[in-house]
């Protein structure tokens, strides 16, 4: 039973704050049982013209002046009538007319109720003798339905309608409650069970428990505006059985269903522009989807489009979406509700100056990202270099490009940056000759130049990755202080084995030289050491075996 205890707190302070809303909205019209109290006495004194209302209903409107402003007129004539109603019981009552200086007088059964004056006429549009009958039958109506409404047998009925209101109230409240246990139960089993599939797919990064918790807060929240409404339209309802407190009822009724009803008016006036804004919507969506239709067959290759490249389709086509979207938009604005309202216009611009003043380096980005996208100087897959930073191309967004480097970190580069800075491609093909790799190493004086470069074509040819054709070749970049700089050079088309392959060069560039008892010179020395600085030849075999290496403590 807990949860019903709960649930019946909840209700107790929904209803109280229902209630208080309610008296609020009773006192902002409030006038005493009796009908002598009106919403004319609201308006100020100088109001020339107000309603005659009894039991909630308004008769008819009459004219004042200075001297008897309108409301104070309605309220003689109010509180004439409720006097006549409530001193007889009988069924009927008689209406006569006579005249006067100041106009024609109404009595009932003899006694006076109102004047009819030229100024009511004027009003009106309409004669005094017309405008008199009809006020008359409107107070003898009035005086009969106010008897009738407080007969015995009246206030019986109005007794059994309540409480046929109030058992309405109490199965509705029984649903509510049955419902919100209900939903609180069924929602997690529903969203598990089409959910399943997703969980595993995504290894459960999509919980059904925050799902359903979503979930059941949207009903919930339905269920909590179900049930205000039905407090709202319960208290209305009983109110209304009563004669007393009917004109309280109709007050409750006007401040809500009124401007539903206006809501709903609006809806279906405004049922052409939404029709039109529901074409629009279509036909930009089907022509959306031819676009996915036709480049999707141009990336499987069914259609060709002179140079465009298969890695452009999907930049291509988010970029004619986008252009789509915008022309759709322009034809919609005119049916949007409110677009030709000051406050439409003036947020379009406020969006407008914010965009230019905030987002420079957003759209500086975007458009780098276009040029980077369709230049091709760089693709996906590409090893390129930035600056500092040397990796593959995995993706080009429309903000950004990522790169894997060759130690397998992603790094971040801003299309701008991208645009700004020196690219170099070590997978573009120029020549078919592939990529010039080359490494500089010094050399002594005192060594025969022809030597060297032999040794270094046959560092080359040892190692894996550099070309035979063309030919490797040896250039002398200069004559430092105490060395020759040989670089020697050879072709790859290896890009991506760039670092691997230079790494195996060096690599074989140190063997050759020591098998040939030659001294790679360090930067500058002082003099020659007593022993030339070559490593053992038993060293690489050593290692290759698995035996121990001797060092000298």
């Amino acid at each position: 039973m807990t949860w019903l205890l709960k649930s019946l707190q909840s209700l107790q302070v929904l209803a109280l704050a229902a209630a208080l809303f309610m008296a609020c909205a009773l006192a902002a019209g409030a006038q005493d049982l009796s009908g002598e109290q009106s919403e004319t006495e609201a308006l100020a004194p100088d109001v020339f013209e107000a309603p005659v209302i009894v039991d909630g209903e308004t008769l008819f409107v009459v004219r004042g002046s200075s001297a008897l402003p309108g409301p104070e007129r309605a309220k003689r004539i109010q509180t004439a009538i409720v006097d006549i109603a409530t001193s007889s019981q009988d069924a009927d009552v008689t209406i006569t007319f006579r005249d006067s200086e100041l106009g024609t007088e109404i009595l009932a059964d003899g006694k006076r109720i109102s004047v009819v004056t030229e100024a009511d006429a004027e009003l009106e549009q309409t004669g005094i003798a017309v405008l008199s009958a009809m006020q008359g039958d409107a107070i003898r109506e009035s005086i009969i339905a106010y008897r009738a409404n407080r007969t015995e047998e009246a206030r019986v009925s109005s007794a059994i309608e309540a409480g046929g209101w109030t058992l309405a109230f109490v199965v509705f409240v029984v649903v509510i409650l049955w419902l919100h246990r209900r939903i609180r139960r069924r929602t997690l089993l529903v969203v598990k069970r089409y959910l399943k599939d997703v969980e595993n797919a995504t290894a459960k990064s999509v919980q059904a428990e925050a799902i359903a918790a979503l979930i059941r807060y949207g009903l919930n929240f339905v269920l909590l505006v179900i049930f205000f409404l039905g407090i709202y339209y319960y208290l209305s309802f009983v109110l209304l059985a009563f004669a007393e407190t009917r004109y309280f009822a109709q007050l409750l009724l006007t401040y809500l269903t009124q401007p539903v009803l206006q809501i709903f008016k609006g809806i279906l006036s405004y049922l052409p522009n939404l029709i039109m804004l529901g074409l629009i919507t279509w036909v930009t969506l089907y022509i959306i989807k031819g676009m996915r239709v036709f480049f999707d067959a141009v990336e499987a290759g069914s259609f060709e489009i002179g140079d465009f490249e298969r890695h452009w389709v999907n930049p291509t086509f988010n970029i004619a979406r986008v252009v789509v979207i915008l022309i759709a938009l322009v034809f919609a604005v005119p049916y949007i509700p409110g677009s030709d309202s000051a406050a439409f216009q003036g947020l379009t611009i406020l969006v407008g100056a914010m965009l230019s003043l905030g987002a420079n380096s957003v759209v500086s980005n975007m458009l780098a990202g276009l040029f980077v996208i369709y230049r091709r100087s760089t693709s996906i897959g590409d090893r390129i270099q930035i600056g500092e930073h040397i990796g593959d191309v995995i993706q080009i967004k429309l903000m950004e490009t990522h790169l894997k480097s060759i130690k397998n970190e992603l790094i971040s580069i801003p299309n701008a940056q991208l645009m700004n800075s020196d690219v170099i491609n070590f997978s573009k093909k120029i020549d078919g000759s592939g990529l010039l790799l080359h490494t500089t190493v010094g050399i002594g004086y005192e060594e025969p130049p022809a030597k060297i470069e032999a040794m270094l074509i046959e560092a080359v040819s040892r190692t894996k990755g550099l070309k035979a054709k063309p030919e490797p070749f040896v250039l002398w970049t200069s004559l430092a202080d105490y060395a020759i700089n040989y670089q020697v050079n050879a072709f790859t088309t290896r890009g991506s084995s760039i670092p691997r392959i230079k790494s195996d060069l060096h690599r074989n560039i140190v063997a050759v030289f020591n098998e040939n008892k030659v001294q790679i010179m360090t930067p500058s020395y002082v003099a020659d050491p007593p022993d030339p600085k070559i490593a053992d030849d038993d060293w690489d075999g050593k290692l290759a075996q698995g035996g121990p290496v001797q060092t000298d403590s």
